[in-house]
């Protein structure tokens, strides 16, 4: 038998869960009855999902934001923050939103700052804010 065939029909016995359950052991388990207590992620599917996941931030960014002022260091500051609180908590940021739009990025980064947001992750909201103001990658 091969892997493949092996994989098939593991697949068709656990069945495909999107979200993590608990399995009939009480173990925490997602996917294809992938054990999340005893064998948790790998750093490198870490990164396949975050890769993943900023793809679709940045899709999300691109389809409901006007970006044409924003070069590539701010666009990434949207889309950050859309991985972060999810497309939705983004465009809950209406005053930040229209002065990107307008190209204004100091009212940008000052609006950013006023936020609940930046009250729970204030060195992100700090580094963030300054990317959006200087158009520049912060390190």
């Amino acid at each position: 038998m091969t892997i493949m065939n092996t994989v098939e029909q593991v697949k068709k016995h656990e069945g495909f869960r999107r979200f993590p359950y608990y399995c009939t052991a009480g173990k925490l388990t997602i996917g294809y009855g992938r054990n999340l207590e005893q064998n948790g992620i790998a750093e490198e599917e870490a990164e396949q999902l975050l890769a993943q996941d900023v793809a679709n931030a940045q899709a999300g960014v691109r389809r409901r934001i006007d970006i044409v002022h924003c070069n590539e260091a701010r666009q990434a500051v949207l889309t950050n923050m859309a991985f972060n609180l999810g497309i939705q908590g983004l465009m809950g940021f209406n005053k930040m939103l229209e002065a990107v739009q307008c190209g204004d990025f100091e009212r940008a980064a000052l609006e950013m700052l006023d936020s609940r947001w930046a009250r729970q992750v204030p060195e992100r909201a700090q580094e963030l804010a300054q990317q959006m103001l200087s158009g520049q990658w912060q390190s």
